[in-house]
């Protein structure tokens, strides 16, 4: 299993350009060696950063109609909702780079979480990479919560899955989630994850994830162990202040 790396920047404007930086260098590799790139994308708030940069910045350094956009997990409400991970990426830069709508593989967000994720599941297996029934994802990106998810898959949740995506519905943090997600079993087929985190919030966490017991249950974010993949952590400094 290969060993994570870790990258400390300054703050989240220098995290996120050498972000941006990579995703096109691995999208020209993905092109060159295999005529498209598959990406799946993160929601929330710290990868927005990169996705303006790659919207004002990199629309003309990459073949976009090679570039296919997934999502990690998605919130069950319209895609023109504030909260919709579709919807914040389309606005930041899938707009700006001209991404051709057939290429973006969003979450029926519409639908109740069962059926999207039953739905999502069908959408992968449409662009499997055989053997497997889903993409090999040249890149994934993911978030860390303070608690140690990621994508939605929150503590406490099944740790033994047998299938691409699930719906989730449990109350989490007093809060009822109705949202998608997807397993580790497709994030841990990639080729590339790089987990983006910052701020003080996530520095003890951070720590037990990446230097403390294998827990799982407790630490989502623990079961993203790539077996033919590499594991990059871009992380700030305030994130990384107790490694």
């Amino acid at each position: 299993m290969a060993e994570a790396h870790v990258k400390v920047f300054k703050d989240l404007h220098e995290l996120s350009t050498s972000a941006a930086s990579s995703f096109v260098e691995i999208a020209k590799e993905a092109i060159r060696e295999r005529g498209r790139f598959t990406v799946s994308l993160s929601g929330g708030n710290t990868p927005m950063k990169m996705y303006e940069i790659l919207g004002e910045q990199f629309q003309d350094k990459l073949d976009w109609s090679k570039v296919h956009f997934f999502w990690g997990d998605e919130r069950c409400v319209p895609a023109d909702d504030p909260g919709n991970c579709y919807g914040q990426a389309k606005g930041a830069f899938l707009e700006k780079v001209m991404a051709p709508a057939e290429n973006i593989h969003r979450v029926e967000s519409e639908l109740e979480p069962a059926e999207a994720a039953r739905r999502y599941a069908r959408t992968l297996e449409q662009y499997a990479d055989s053997p497997l029934a889903w993409p090999r994802f040249d890149l994934v990106l993911l978030g860390m919560g303070d608690d140690g998810h990621t994508a939605s898959l929150f503590p406490g949740s099944p740790v033994e899955v047998d299938s691409p995506t699930l719906p989730v519905v449990a109350n989490y943090q007093d809060r009822p989630a109705r949202r998608v997600t997807v397993t580790q079993n497709v994030f841990n087929d990639a080729r590339n994850i790089y987990f983006l985190a910052v701020g003080k919030s996530k520095a003890e966490t951070l720590r037990n994830v990446l230097n403390g017991e294998y827990l799982p249950g407790v630490y989502p974010a623990q079961r993203i162990r790539p077996s033919d993949g590499t594991v990059t952590w871009l992380v700030d400094e305030a994130a990384a202040s107790l490694l």
